[in-house]
């Protein structure tokens, strides 16, 4: 099995594991739909900053279409620990804590398949440094 496979299903099972203790969780959504607090949005503020950090990898490698220089590591161990966020998002009904980590999860995980991609592409044309 490669590693991107052995990555993405320690992934998914940690993801499986956060969810199955959500049996008993409640959620205030009206707390949810309506910030009633400075400090939610002081919230959405600092997830912004944190959650498009991983963003100009991204769009370097996809603008100089190659894996070249990047490590699909990082995003698969942030995307993983950001369902846990997302999880503890949900326990404490924090409407940014949940939001900005949904968002950084489909970064993070599009910056891997991203690298996947490339990297067959490379191995299959011959070229790259891998």
């Amino acid at each position: 099995m490669s590693r991107f496979n052995t990555v993405a299903i320690a992934a998914l099972t940690a993801g499986l594991v956060a969810l199955t203790g959500c049996e008993q969780l409640k959620v205030d959504t009206g707390r949810l739909l309506r910030p009633a607090e400075v400090s939610e949005i002081v919230g959405f503020l600092a997830g912004f900053g944190t959650t498009f950090a991983a963003v100009p990898d991204l769009l370097a490698m996809l603008r100089r279409k190659s894996s070249e220089g990047m490590n699909p590591r990082m995003g698969a161990i942030m995307g993983a620990f950001q369902m846990l966020w997302i999880y503890y998002g949900f326990l404490i009904a924090s409407r940014p804590v949940i939001v900005w980590n949904v968002i950084a999860v489909l970064i993070n995980f599009l910056t891997v398949g991203a690298f996947a991609y490339y990297l067959r592409r490379e191995r299959e044309t011959g070229g790259g440094a891998r």
